[in-house]
C-alpha cells in the first residue's frame, strides 16, 4: 500500500469572490455618495452613506480613507473630461478668440463645481492637501486656466490687471451661484454679467 496521501482538491477561488464583493461594495458606496452629496452637499454624513449602501462604516473607510478620497473617486471621470477640454482649447489651431476659449473653460469648471453644494469649497481646500488626488486634479485645472488666461492677456481680450487667481475666484463664485440658483435663465444672466467684467 502506498504511503502517499491522496491528492487534496484545489481550494475554491475565495480571494476572487472577495474581490468581486469588494467591487460591488465600492460601486454601491459611490452610487449612494453621489445621491447623498447631490441632496445634502459634500458634508453629508459618511455613516449614513455607508448605511445607505448596506455596508459597515469600516468598509467605506477601507475603500475611501478620507472624505476627499471619496470625492476624488466620484469626480474622476468629470475631471478627465475637463482635462480633455483644457487640452482641446489650448491645442486648437488656429485658436478661436481667446476670450471665448477662456469663457468656455470657466463655464465648464463652474458647472462642475456646482454639481454638489460645497464642492467649490472642497476644491479650494484641497490646495493644502498636497498628497490627495483632488489636489493633483485642481493643480492640473489651475495650469489649464492659467495658460488660457495668459493667452487671453496676449490677445488683449481681458483686462491687464486680471490674474489667474482672479479667474479662479470668479469660477468659484460662479459655481456658488449655479448651485444656489434654481432658475437656469437667471443663473445664466448672472454668469454672463460676472464674466463680462473680465473684458477691457
Amino acid at each position: 500500500m502506498s504511503d502517499t496521501a491522496p491528492a487534496q482538491p484545489s481550494p475554491a477561488p475565495r480571494p476572487r469572490r472577495q474581490r468581486a464583493d469588494a467591487q460591488r461594495n465600492r460601486a454601491r458606496l459611490l452610487a449612494e455618495a453621489d445621491r447623498a452629496f447631490r441632496e445634502q452637499g459634500t458634508e453629508a454624513s459618511l455613516e449614513k452613506i455607508a448605511r445607505g449602501a448596506d455596508v459597515a462604516i469600516g468598509t467605506l473607510y477601507a475603500h475611501f480613507p478620507t472624505r476627499r478620497a471619496l470625492l476624488s473617486a466620484l469626480l474622476r471621470d468629470r475631471h478627465d473630461a475637463l482635462f480633455a477640454l483644457g487640452d482641446e482649447l489650448l491645442a486648437a489651431a488656429p485658436p478661436p478668440p481667446a476670450f471665448d476659449q477662456l469663457n468656455r473653460w470657466m463655464r465648464a469648471v463652474a458647472e462642475h463645481g456646482a454639481g454638489y453644494s460645497g464642492l467649490a469649497e472642497e476644491l479650494l481646500g484641497s490646495h493644502e492637501d498636497k498628497d490627495s488626488e483632488l489636489h493633483a486634479a485642481c493643480a492640473r485645472l489651475s495650469a489649464a486656466g492659467s495658460a488660457l488666461t495668459a493667452r487671453a492677456h496676449a490677445a488683449g481680450a481681458i483686462r491687464p490687471d486680471i490674474t489667474p487667481d482672479d479667474v479662479f475666484a470668479l469660477v468659484s463664485a460662479a459655481s456658488w451661484l449655479r448651485a444656489r440658483t434654481r432658475d437656469e435663465t437667471r443663473a445664466e444672466r448672472l454668469l454672463t454679467v460676472l464674466f463680462a467684467g473680465l473684458r477691457p
